[in-house]
Protein backbone atom coordinates (compact mmCIF):
# COMPACT_ATOMS: atom_id res chain seq x y z
CA UNK A 1 0.00 0.00 0.00
CA UNK A 2 0.99 3.27 -0.73
CA UNK A 3 2.07 6.04 1.50
CA UNK A 4 -0.88 8.20 -0.54
CA UNK A 5 -3.20 5.47 0.14
CA UNK A 6 -2.33 4.88 3.98
CA UNK A 7 -2.56 9.16 3.94
CA UNK A 8 -6.17 9.22 2.28
CA UNK A 9 -7.29 5.99 4.60
CA UNK A 10 -6.63 7.96 7.96
CA UNK A 11 -7.86 11.69 6.19
CA UNK A 12 -11.16 9.29 6.09
CA UNK A 13 -10.37 7.06 9.55
CA UNK A 14 -10.59 10.76 11.01
CA UNK A 15 -13.67 11.91 9.03
CA UNK A 16 -15.77 9.03 10.11
CA UNK A 17 -14.66 9.57 14.24
CA UNK A 18 -16.00 13.58 13.22
CA UNK A 19 -19.18 11.76 11.92
CA UNK A 20 -19.48 9.14 14.72
CA UNK A 21 -19.70 11.85 17.11
CA UNK A 22 -22.02 13.85 15.29
CA UNK A 23 -24.04 10.76 15.20
CA UNK A 24 -23.86 9.70 18.83
CA UNK A 25 -24.94 13.30 19.31
CA UNK A 26 -27.93 13.33 17.37
CA UNK A 27 -28.56 10.15 18.96
CA UNK A 28 -29.19 11.41 22.38
CA UNK A 29 -31.09 13.70 21.20
CA UNK A 30 -33.50 11.43 19.62
CA UNK A 31 -37.24 10.80 20.86
CA UNK A 32 -39.72 7.31 20.26
CA UNK A 33 -42.65 6.36 21.55
CA UNK A 34 -42.86 2.62 21.80
CA UNK A 35 -46.56 1.05 21.96
CA UNK A 36 -48.46 -2.07 22.80
CA UNK A 37 -52.09 -3.01 23.48
CA UNK A 38 -52.90 -0.92 20.70
CA UNK A 39 -51.73 2.17 21.71
CA UNK A 40 -53.45 1.27 25.46
CA UNK A 41 -50.09 1.84 26.75
CA UNK A 42 -46.69 4.10 25.42
CA UNK A 43 -43.46 4.73 26.44
CA UNK A 44 -41.52 7.40 25.40
CA UNK A 45 -37.61 6.63 25.53
CA UNK A 46 -34.92 9.63 24.98
CA UNK A 47 -31.81 8.50 22.55
CA UNK A 48 -29.83 7.40 25.99
CA UNK A 49 -32.49 4.83 26.47
CA UNK A 50 -33.94 6.90 29.20
CA UNK A 51 -37.42 6.46 30.14
CA UNK A 52 -39.15 10.18 29.54
CA UNK A 53 -42.93 9.81 30.01
CA UNK A 54 -45.44 6.47 30.39
CA UNK A 55 -49.17 6.61 29.10
CA UNK A 56 -51.66 4.38 30.31
CA UNK A 57 -55.12 4.29 28.97
CA UNK A 58 -57.56 4.66 31.65
CA UNK A 59 -59.11 0.95 30.32
CA UNK A 60 -56.23 -0.66 31.30
CA UNK A 61 -57.09 0.16 34.93
CA UNK A 62 -59.76 -3.18 34.89
CA UNK A 63 -56.68 -5.57 33.79
CA UNK A 64 -54.99 -8.11 35.53
CA UNK A 65 -51.62 -6.17 37.12
CA UNK A 66 -49.58 -9.09 34.98
CA UNK A 67 -51.62 -7.71 31.78
CA UNK A 68 -50.36 -4.71 32.72
CA UNK A 69 -46.30 -5.36 33.02
CA UNK A 70 -46.26 -7.37 30.24
CA UNK A 71 -47.89 -4.53 27.69
CA UNK A 72 -45.26 -2.18 29.30
CA UNK A 73 -42.78 -5.09 28.89
CA UNK A 74 -43.78 -4.85 25.35
CA UNK A 75 -44.13 -0.98 24.68
CA UNK A 76 -40.00 -0.71 26.18
CA UNK A 77 -39.40 -3.29 23.74
CA UNK A 78 -40.87 -1.44 20.58
CA UNK A 79 -39.21 1.82 21.89
CA UNK A 80 -35.52 0.27 22.50
CA UNK A 81 -36.01 -1.33 18.85
CA UNK A 82 -37.02 1.92 17.47
CA UNK A 83 -33.59 3.52 18.79
CA UNK A 84 -32.08 0.70 17.53
CA UNK A 85 -33.46 0.63 14.10
CA UNK A 86 -33.05 4.64 13.93
CA UNK A 87 -29.19 4.49 15.27
CA UNK A 88 -28.57 1.98 12.68
CA UNK A 89 -29.63 3.87 9.78
CA UNK A 90 -27.60 6.88 10.83
CA UNK A 91 -24.61 5.13 11.13
CA UNK A 92 -25.24 3.31 7.67
CA UNK A 93 -26.07 6.61 5.80
CA UNK A 94 -22.42 7.85 7.42
CA UNK A 95 -20.48 4.91 6.31
CA UNK A 96 -21.82 5.00 2.66
CA UNK A 97 -19.93 8.06 1.94
CA UNK A 98 -16.38 6.15 2.81
CA UNK A 99 -14.67 5.25 -0.04
CA UNK A 100 -13.62 1.62 1.76
CA UNK A 101 -11.42 -0.98 0.75
CA UNK A 102 -13.75 -3.63 -1.35
CA UNK A 103 -15.30 -6.72 0.99
CA UNK A 104 -15.21 -4.59 3.85
CA UNK A 105 -18.03 -4.71 6.11
CA UNK A 106 -18.94 -2.87 9.43
CA UNK A 107 -20.59 -4.81 12.22
CA UNK A 108 -23.72 -3.49 12.21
Amino acid sequence: MSELNINELMQQAKKMQEQMQKAQEEAAKRSVTGESGAGLVKIELGGRYDARRVELSDDLMNEEKEIIEDLIVAAINDAVKKLEDGNKDSLSQMASGLKLPEGFRFPF
